[in-house]
């Protein structure tokens, strides 16, 4: 083969090896979206479809909100690569791309366009198998407003939507997680750029402003709340995460907060960070442990523990069901007892149990950070059948 040939063959394949199966797109008003100016991508709202793989898939799906102060979207790194995490997880990603105060759309147009996107893949779940009581939204910065408006507004009906078949459905996401989110439109350490793009000539409106500042809409209906910012972030600082945090707290909305000191505005997963790159499998397990990554029905469960015929003084029971996406919950123990109700109890069937304890529960045992944990007892795996309704176990360990 001649040199140039050669070089021709070496760049085909290098192009071949670069192209990848384009993602569907799927719009959220296929004859137009209502409010629309015209009839281009920035005025016609929709999601890009990422399925998660059917040999993986567990039916939960998630809307994702790219950020940008209402005025662009970061579709990568807040939205390709969030909807690749949410696939290795088995869940299904929809990648939002609404409408920008920047091409003269401002509130409600957000919140239709958020709404109608819940909706319409609630639509979809026979199409795509999915669960639609398993849809959730993570949105990041001006995306995590978003994302807060559609935990909170979801019964909002913004004037000009469309009230058709989809508009019938619920837009009350299962679970939702605004990320390093703008949270207030009137506080003084809100975002004044998201806020401008946001409500546009009503920027200084004050009901508009109270309105779409979200920590005072929460209710006692707000979905469960997993919130991920970072202390160093000037940009939209953590008075934010931490207002809308409290306020679920007020109404007793199950709520999760991650504030890590280190991390500029807009990180993203930062996976690769070993530091902050942490943050989403804490969310992965958060979304498991809340029954999102699958159906299965779970129970209570309380009872004793003993190692070599005394009780456990203190220490920790891990419960993990044979399904890889039921909930793994942890009971404490405590001066031998453990207890857990049916809401955080273990799936029903068969589950390994995985016992953390004190080494001075067995005398003359040491360890270097003064701990022991099993999953088996006598070499046998620890397991046990939960049933449905309350189940009482009594574990007795033997350790020499």
């Amino acid at each position: 083969m001649k040199p140039t040939r050669l070089l021709f063959a070496v760049l085909s394949l290098s192009f071949a090896g670069s192209l990848k199966a384009e993602v569907p797109k799927l719009p959220l008003w296929p004859e137009g979206a209502p409010g629309a100016k015209g009839q281009t991508d920035k005025d016609q709202p929709w999601v890009d479809v990422w399925l998660a793989d059917k040999a993986k898939a567990n039916g939960a799906a998630f809307v994702v909100a790219p950020g940008g102060g209402y005025g662009g979207l970061a579709a990568d790194h807040e939205g390709v690569q969030v909807a690749k995490f949410f696939n290795s997880l088995g869940v299904s990603a929809f990648v939002l791309h609404y409408r920008l105060g920047s091409a003269g759309y401002h509130y409600p147009i957000e919140l239709m366009d958020v709404q109608r996107a819940i909706r319409l893949v609630r639509s979809k779940a026979a199409e795509y198998s999915l669960d639609a009581n398993r849809v959730g939204i993570i949105g990041f910065s001006a995306g995590g407003h978003l994302t807060s408006m559609a935990a909170t507004l979801f019964d909002d009906k913004p004037a000009g939507m469309t009230n058709d078949a989809i508009d019938q459905l619920s837009a009350r996401p299962t679970v939702a997680c605004p990320t390093y989110p703008v949270i207030s439109m009137k506080d003084d350490f809100g975002h004044k750029g998201s806020r401008k793009n946001l409500l546009g000539p009503n920027n200084d409106n004050a009901e508009l402003m109270e309105k779409t500042t979200t920590y005072l809409q929460v209710t006692d209906n707000t979905p469960p709340i997993f919130i991920f910012q970072t202390d160093d972030d000037t940009v939209v600082p953590a008075e934010n995460a931490v207002q809308f945090y409290l306020a679920c707290r007020k109404h007793r909305v199950p709520a999760e907060l991650h504030i890590y000191k280190p991390g500029p505005h807009g990180v993203g997963l930062m996976q690769g960070d070993p530091v902050l790159g942490t943050w989403p499998q804490h969310l992965a397990a958060w979304l498991r442990n809340q029954g999102f990554f699958s159906t299965a029905k779970r129970a209570s469960v309380n009872g004793t523990i003993k190692i070599n015929g005394k009780p456990v003084s203190w220490g920790a029971l891990v419960l993990e069901g044979t399904d890889p996406n039921a909930p793994r919950p942890t009971a404490r123990i405590m001066g031998g007892k453990f207890k857990l109700e049916a809401a955080n109890g273990p799936a029903i069937g068969t589950c390994k149990l995985t016992a953390t304890y004190s080494a001075a529960d067995v005398p003359g045992l040491d360890t270097p950070d003064g701990t022991v944990t099993t999953s088996t007892n006598k070499g046998a795996p620890i397991t046990v059948e939960i049933k449905e309704g309350e189940n009482s176990l009594a574990l007795e360990l033997t350790r020499d």
